[in-house]
């Protein structure tokens, strides 16, 4: 009865009436393909910048703790791609690749029709059409006071913290300088 979850590359799909379809797949052997035949209603989560906030940005002492982060909820529809549909199965594996490695393209092609079949076969590929979606942005926008500090740490960090100072100013929190607006 416990949620299950998966991490998949996901390629985003359009269409002309602006609706959002992802596709994927995963592995035969991953359980988790039924549970969409069975129930096709789900949760797709895409977790963005995220980062600890430290209590010591706020100029009072009496504070916790917290986590910042962007992230967006997807409800969607899923729908399975036929098994034996080796056409678009093999049409979502390509556009998986122009995604997220396009000079694997070349390999992929020169690879054995035959084993590319089997791997095709190994897979189970869906669509999920996109129902609603939903941001999720926690940046301590309820405590202005602490804005200031709360960028200037953040735009000396790693990565993610670089992000959400970018996101900050972006979103009106602090200024090109990290100053929270006047």
């Amino acid at each position: 009865g416990a949620p299950e979850v998966s991490h998949l590359p996901m390629h985003l799909h359009v269409d002309g009436q602006g609706g959002w379809t992802l596709r994927a797949h995963m592995a035969r052997a991953n359980p988790q393909w039924r549970h969409l035949q069975a129930r096709p209603q789900a949760l797709v989560t895409f977790l963005g910048p995220n980062a600890y906030l430290s209590p010591t940005v706020y100029p009072d002492r009496e504070r916790v703790p917290s986590w910042n982060y962007l992230a967006v909820h997807c409800r969607v529809q899923a729908r399975l791609i036929a098994a034996d549909d080796i056409a678009g199965k093999d049409a979502l594996l390509k556009a998986l690749i122009g995604d997220y490695e396009p000079a694997y393209a070349t390999q992929w092609r020169s690879l054995d029709a035959a084993w590319q079949q089997r791997m095709l076969a190994g897979i189970v590929a869906f669509e999920l059409d996109v129902q609603s979606w939903q941001c999720a942005i926690k940046l301590n926008r309820h405590r202005p006071e602490s804005h200031t500090a709360l960028h200037a740490h953040y735009a000396g960090g790693n990565a993610d913290e670089q992000a959400l100072a970018g996101w900050m100013r972006t979103l009106g929190l602090a200024d090109a300088s990290g100053q929270a607006p006047g």
